[in-house]
């Protein structure tokens, strides 16, 4: 049989090797289409490999009459309609290795154009200036990179900067001081690395708590003369907060390839000596733009010729009964999942996830993807899905379980999950009940009963008089209506606990003032 592959962005010619290597496959390559003629054309093609520039809407995936796979050479999909594809059981892959070595490479170079102003003195030369004196730089060896976000990415920039001689120190939010010293990093909280560091990069994805990290308040508590690498995301680093530190002579220097807005050709901070910049070129490599299209080549390949697909984004079919079983608890699974991660405050070791009553009859384990998926969301956002969060918890060194029973523990079904962390087990179970929809009824040893949505507030207390009051008015203050709460206890004057459900989003310094409160052990703000 032969399958026939569209190529509809440019894809070089060593990269789709594996693809001409192959037999049985006719490719086409044609780069010129508009949506209307893609959609036309995709009815007679089996696979479709894209870049970024073409968009594979829902539209054009409906009048795909034979596609049973799409492939994306880098890393984001945001220009294909997953759910549509999913929809249609067509599977969709990506790269997402593909460009780590040049990201990392491209790093160290703006770490060490930045330590010796590479790029001034040149300008300065091609001015027909001959100025050493304006150009001392600084040497790389003894001293400190911090790193903010040891991924693939991120230990590769650790692992040559020890080549430099630089002693790093790291964090990352699924990094253990064992991890650490198998790596010879030292280990530390964010705080340790921008106290302790002369240069930082960071290497986190960009989401709604990693936007701004670099702010005003972590470049008070950096030291003075510190030098700031950003290859990873705009947004990460607040930019005006980082001009304002450069002109007072906190930070000595940036270097930075990625922007809040791009393209970023007319902000303040390219007025400045200090300050070096890219156009977004960490990928920009050729090597790079080859292996992200081998990869998805091979995986291509794979899928026709009965081998093992690496790196999906969507979640496989199952059979239409048991989806008819499991599909109500999809959201319950994920919110679990998302609930535990923000309430726990350590380095997950192990996930155990315990299936009783008719579930046990059924294969959860899609189910058990997406509440993998909801405890890693928080530190990777959308760079986890249902498909590959096993595999990143792998990766990550996490211990995935799943256990069934068909006894019933009260319920007609329950899922039970229970993370080990450095600090103990912190567990959650929820169900569905008729008319109500899905519950949590149980956090840690504390029966509770509400539904995972909207804003939530989370409080562990001691048992003691006043402290509800105290917090109902602290919320009112703060122009926060109470919708629904429930309350538990150990024992009379014991640890206890609140469970809220808020109207609006409780923001963090409303969050550090209840923690403030006389007898509050810990406060965690939810959006579900």
């Amino acid at each position: 049989m032969t399958y026939n592959i569209l190529i509809s962005d440019p894809l070089s010619e060593d990269g789709i090797y594996p693809l001409r290597q192959a037999e049985g496959f006719n490719i086409v390559i044609d780069t010129t289409n508009t949506p209307e003629e893609l959609a036309e054309k995709i009815k007679d093609f089996d696979a479709l490999l894209v870049r970024s520039q073409t968009q594979v809407t829902k539209e054009i995936i409906e009048k795909a009459e034979r596609l049973k796979i799409i492939g994306r050479a880098g890393v984001g999909v945001d220009n294909i309609d997953l759910d549509a594809a999913t929809e249609h059981g067509i599977i969709v892959v990506n790269a997402p290795d593909g460009n780590t070595n040049s990201a990392a490479e491209h790093t160290v170079a703006m770490l060490m154009a930045l330590a010796r102003k590479i790029p001034q003195a040149f300008n300065s030369l091609k001015n027909q200036k001959w100025d050493r004196k304006s150009f001392i730089g600084v040497e790389l060896k003894n001293k400190t990179l911090g790193v903010v976000g040891l991924g693939r990415i991120g230990a590769e920039v650790a692992a040559r900067a020890k080549g430099q001689r630089m002693n790093v120190i790291a964090y990352d939010p699924f990094l253990t001081e064992e991890k650490a010293k198998k790596l010879g990093v030292e280990f530390g909280t964010v705080e340790d690395v921008l106290k302790a560091a002369d240069f930082i990069t960071i290497h986190t994805p960009l989401l709604k708590e990693t936007r701004h990290m670099i702010n005003k308040e972590a470049f008070e508590i950096m030291k003075d003369g510190v030098r700031i690498i950003n290859c990873a995301r705009g947004g990460i680093i607040d930019e005006d907060a980082l001009y304002d530190a450069i002109v007072e002579g906190k930070v000595a220097g940036a270097a930075l390839d990625v922007f809040e807005e791009e393209p970023f050709v007319d902000h303040k901070l390219l007025t400045l000596p200090e300050v070096i910049a890219t156009p977004h070129l960490g990928a920009s490599t050729i090597e790079a733009q080859e292996s992200v299209a081998i990869d998805v080549s091979i995986d291509v390949v794979n899928f026709f010729t009965g081998g093992t697909v690496r790196n999906p984004v969507n979640l496989p079919s199952v059979s239409k009964e048991v989806l008819a079983k499991i599909e109500p608890f999809f959201d319950l699974a994920e919110n679990l999942g998302i609930f535990l991660s923000r309430i726990h405050n350590s380095v997950i070791e192990e996930i155990n996830i315990h299936y009783s009553g008719e579930l046990a009859n059924y294969d959860v384990r899609p189910l058990t993807r997406n509440t993998v998926k909801g405890l890693l969301k928080r530190n990777l956002g959308n760079h986890v899905n249902d498909v590959n969060a096993k595999l990143l918890a792998d990766r990550f060194g996490i211990k995935v379980n799943e256990t069934k029973t068909t006894t019933t523990k009260g319920f007609l079904n329950l899922v039970t999950v229970e993370i080990v962390t450095q600090r103990g087990t912190r567990s959650v179970a929820g169900t569905l009940l008729n008319g109500l929809g899905p519950r949590i009824v149980k956090i840690d040893d504390y029966v509770v009963d509400f539904t995972p949505a909207g804003h939530l507030l989370f409080i562990k207390h001691h048992d003691q008089p006043g402290v509800i009051g105290r917090v109902g008015t602290m919320l009112a203050q703060e122009n926060i209506n109470i919708a629904t709460m429930q309350v538990g206890r150990s024992s009379a004057g014991g640890d206890a606990i609140m469970m809220l459900t808020v109207d609006n989003h409780v923001e963090s310094d409303q969050v550090k003032r209840i923690k403030e409160l006389d007898y509050i052990h810990d406060v965690k703000a939810v959006d579900l």
